[in-house]
């Protein structure tokens, strides 16, 4: 185990297996995690790439329960990472797991992505979060509106916030087409079949 990594037995239990880490929900909530969470594997991956320094801010757009951000939380203690998700019963959840991890580099925040300053981070990570917009695509609930042109307007003020970050930031996608990423960012890696990919800002 790498040493940066919180070394208490029970909570890298938690970690053990994608399984282990869903009981921290409720069963309605593991339910989801097949098709809307990210998995561990890749998660681990993610969280490489967007710390490449100590004290790395690192924001997950549409966070959901928090899976990505206390993966990170708990493999970079010397990062920081902050999830945004517009539910507010699954920041609740996240908060939850967050209690139980015992974790304090990792914040959550109740709102929608289209008001953050993202100058207060340094890297991202989003997993087709605005996807459930589409027609006939499984929906985490009933709680908020859908439509293709909340999707088109996300992805277009998504695409608007990253294009005006500076050179260096990073940004992970998964599961994102390649036209929704401003071209002044490189793709530096494929990988997971080329659905998941790493950028950086020139």
């Amino acid at each position: 185990m790498s040493p940066a990594i919180h070394s208490s037995p029970y909570i890298a239990s938690w970690f053990s297996s994608d399984e282990q880490f869903h009981n921290l929900y409720p069963l309605a909530i593991r339910k989801l995690a097949r098709r809307h969470w990210t998995s561990l594997a890749i998660a681990r991956q993610v969280v490489q790439f967007l710390t490449p320094s100590k004290g790395s801010k690192v924001l997950d757009i549409g966070s959901g329960v928090g899976k990505f951000c206390l993966t990170g939380a708990y493999q970079k203690p010397s990062s920081r990472f902050f999830g945004i998700e517009q539910r507010k019963d699954l920041v609740k959840h996240a908060e939850t797991a967050g209690k139980i991890l015992k974790l304090k580099n990792v914040d959550f925040i109740h709102g929608n992505f289209t008001q953050l300053d993202f100058s207060q981070y340094d890297h991202f990570y989003i997993y087709n979060s605005f996807y459930e917009h589409m027609v006939d695509t499984d929906k985490i609930d009933d709680n908020i509106t859908y439509s293709e042109s909340l999707y088109n307007y996300y992805n277009r003020c998504l695409y608007k916030k990253l294009d005006q970050m500076p050179a260096g930031t990073r940004l992970a996608t998964f599961h994102i087409l390649e036209d929704r990423v401003p071209p002044g960012y490189y793709l530096a890696e494929a990988q997971d079949a080329n659905l998941l990919k790493f950028w950086i800002k020139i």
